[in-house]
């Protein structure tokens, strides 16, 4: 039985409504739906009464939602510090999409280390599709993680705004401009995203989560090695021009919203360690429009 179903039907449960509780778990109602009918054919038992109208809890469903929210809490305890006596001396492994906290990462690692000083750290790299999955399967204790909204399970100190910018080709029209505005792109050719959160589709548009007609970029690496080769353009967050040079793209202002990175943990955890990773965040200073 996979964990997710578990969580999908303890979602269900409370939303009563296909939509919005895959919504939650930012997959589409079709698949979420596939995933109850996969756990009831699980279990032998329908959970779920549904018609045009409404989605009601059956009396087995009950007794399986309340199950499993006592397995999911346990699940979740597991991350606290009663459950680790080597708590002090434990690896804490921090996720990383891109570049992370940019310059700021000297301040939070000195955070870190002041609060954490017999702690040990691993790091390990996200993209955009496991960024938040990463996280609340606890394949990581922490993340640095580009921010869209609100994630089930999960809490965001929002850290870090910076403007974003257009990828283009050095040899295209758009290389020599001070400044671009999503009309000058409209009729652009874009090279896809990887879909990780509906919100960014109110950051980067439906040209870019929607592209067709190439292989979607998982990694904010790989987006300039995608522009030069394919000659479409990307988007990107304004560091990425001096994290990722390359000698055949250019990095254009572009109008639109700022794009958020936010230091993201379990909303269940709170061991001292977490706690030292939020206080860390929350005490880099404030950057907003800073970063250009």
């Amino acid at each position: 039985m996979d964990i997710r179903h578990l969580r999908y039907a303890v979602t269900l449960a409370e939303e009563l409504h296909f939509g919005r509780a895959a919504q939650r778990h930012f997959i589409s109602p079709q698949p979420f739906g596939r995933h109850i009918q996969r756990l009831e054919r699980e279990l032998g038992v329908t959970l779920f009464e549904r018609t045009s109208r409404r989605v009601a809890v059956t009396p087995a469903g009950e007794r399986v939602v309340s199950q499993a929210r006592a397995v999911l809490a346990a699940l979740d305890s597991l991350s606290g510090p009663g459950h680790r006596a080597d708590e002090a001396h434990s690896v804490l492994t921090i996720g990383v999409l891109g570049f992370g906290l940019a310059e700021r990462w000297p301040q939070f690692v000195d955070g870190l280390r002041n609060r954490l000083s017999s702690r040990a750290f691993a790091y390990a790299d996200m993209d955009f599709v496991n960024q938040y999955d990463l996280i609340r399967g606890h394949q990581v204790d922490a993340g640095i993680v580009h921010y869209a909204g609100p994630v089930d399970g999960l809490v965001f100190d929002r850290v870090l705004t910076m403007p974003r910018v257009a990828v283009v080709p050095a040899r295209s029209a758009f290389a020599d401009a001070d400044r671009l505005t999503p009309e000058d792109l409209h009729d652009a050719a874009w090279v896809p995203m990887a879909p990780t959160h509906p919100g960014l589709e109110g950051w980067a548009g439906d040209g870019v989560t929607g592209a067709v007609g190439s292989t979607p970029v998982h990694t904010p690496a790989a987006l300039p090695g995608a522009v030069a080769a394919t000659g479409r353009v990307a988007l990107h967050a304004a560091a990425a021009a001096r994290f990722y040079p390359h000698r055949e793209v250019r990095y254009v202002p572009l109008d639109g919203p700022p794009c958020e990175i936010a230091v993201a943990t379990r909303a269940s955890d709170h061991r001292p360690a977490t706690e030292a990773v939020r206080e860390a965040a929350r005490l880099l200073p404030d950057l907003m429009g800073l970063e250009g």
